[in-house]
């Protein structure tokens, strides 16, 4: 029996580790984000909405067969759910098996399986990467977006004391100033609505605005961009090690083979002063 066992397991090891299976999941997840899509066009779908139901069914059954061969893949069922991104996977298809009827789950089982798009991230590496650099940029860039709000409120606190007889409405108080000054960071029609008006009143204001702006849209964006570029190529540097491919992995094993060389010229020498004594 254990045997047998083994034997099924392997073949679902295979199986998942198959390329073409890879392409088939996401394959399925592409369809299933275009039902997803399709459903938003109600009036155009009526005739289609038998097929679209069956078809719905069809993805939600082949994903809950995919995350069995998986889970059955393992050596240990626990080892599955010690990644973070099977478990991301397992609650997303189990959500998706909530029914699409009339009764009041619907709306919840519509949004929840939305989130099955988002099963392509777990399925391509790359991804997964970009999202892991990404977490782990977020306390470094949290130090930046704090200096950012230091810069904000400095600028919103003199705005207001400048500029508040210009316009009230964006100048009024802190609060609102702080505001304009995010539009002005995202560059929304900020000339029209906020430089040239406020130039009819304080011709220098251009000098308020251009150094907000650099201070935000040069200096702090390029640091917040060059924080997530440094954790993407440690990301990089780390999956080539685990993989043993690329450059990364080559310096390593390099490295390692020039440390045991070491070694044995050490060991080597020691021998030669044991003898000659």
């Amino acid at each position: 029996m254990s045997a047998t066992f083994e034997t099924w397991r392997d073949r679902f090891e295979r199986l998942r580790a198959h390329k073409g299976f890879e392409l088939t999941v996401i394959a399925i997840i592409i369809v299933s984000a275009l039902l997803i899509g399709a459903k938003t066009y109600e009036e155009e779908i009526s005739p289609f909405q038998e097929w679209l139901l069956l078809l719905d069914t069809a993805v939600t059954i082949f994903f809950l067969i995919e995350i069995l061969i998986r889970m059955a893949a393992e050596q240990r069922l626990r080892d599955f759910f010690k990644r973070g991104w099977n478990v991301f996977d397992f609650l997303i298809v189990t959500a998706s098996l909530i029914p699409l009827d009339d009764s009041e789950m619907v709306l919840l089982a519509r949004l929840l399986r939305i989130f099955r798009v988002l099963r392509l991230v777990s399925m391509i590496p790359e991804l997964r990467m970009l999202i892991a650099a990404l977490f782990k940029s977020i306390p470094r860039m949290g130090y930046v977006a704090l200096l950012m709000f230091i810069i904000f409120y400095i600028y919103g606190a003199i705005g207001s004391f400048l500029f508040a007889n210009v316009d009230e409405k964006l100048w009024g108080n802190i609060s609102l100033a702080m505001l304009t000054l995010f539009q002005v960071a995202t560059f929304e029609s900020w000339a029209t609505a906020v430089l040239y008006p406020t130039m009819e009143h304080y011709p220098y204001a251009w000098i308020y605005f251009l150094t907000f702006i650099f201070l935000n849209a040069f200096i702090f964006l390029n640091m917040m961009i060059g924080i997530v570029l440094d954790v993407m190529q440690k990301e990089s540097i780390q999956a080539q090690l685990d993989s043993g491919e690329g450059e990364a992995a080559e310096l390593h094993g390099l490295r390692q083979d020039v440390r045991q060389l070491r070694d044995q010229l050490t060991r080597m020498e020691a021998l030669l002063e044991r003898r000659g004594d």
